[in-house]
């Protein structure tokens, strides 16, 4: 794996499990702050689902989509053009997939805290992963607009290993 994205994924793990130390030290499950009123607070709650709650109580196959879509990430990675854009993308998707990954493995649950009211929608609470998987996927959404998916070319697993 390039050592950029890598280095990526570690800091993304560190700052996710970080975060859900220090919620789990200060907070009950269940509690909420109120940070800025009908926007933003910090809920501490236990996720044993996905996002909206599919798959929820179905921890097994959370875990096992979850390796399997790392494997994919690993797989399809220096089809990518290895960019800054990129390389942050699949840094923020691995370390994100692995801090939701580790939680779901060794407490059967994700610990979410992150609870926006945006125009009077109650967004689903997450935490920082989340913010990391959604934003690694938006930025290879443009690389792909961009025509920066090379289809598999041998020249670009070449290329990836200067990084």
């Amino acid at each position: 794996m390039n050592k950029k994205i890598l280095l990526i994924s570690v800091i993304v793990l560190a700052l996710d499990q970080l975060s859900k130390a220090i919620i789990d030290i200060i907070m009950q499950v269940g509690d909420s702050i109120t940070v800025i009123k009908n926007f933003f607070s910090i809920s501490y709650i236990q996720n044993n689902g996905a996002a909206w709650g599919i798959f929820s109580n179905k921890m097994a196959i959370l875990i096992i989509i979850s390796l399997i879509i790392l494997i994919i990430l690993y797989r399809y990675m220096y089809t990518f053009k290895m960019n800054k854009r990129n390389i942050l993308a699949f840094g923020l998707l691995v370390g994100g997939i692995v801090g939701n990954l580790l939680d779901r493995i060794i407490f059967g649950y994700v610990k979410d805290f992150l609870d926006f009211n945006i125009l009077g929608y109650n967004f689903p609470v997450f935490n920082i992963s989340d913010i990391c998987i959604v934003s690694g996927i938006g930025l290879l959404i443009v690389a792909i607009i961009k025509g920066e998916e090379l289809n598999g070319r041998n020249s670009s697993k070449k290329s990836s290993k200067k990084n």
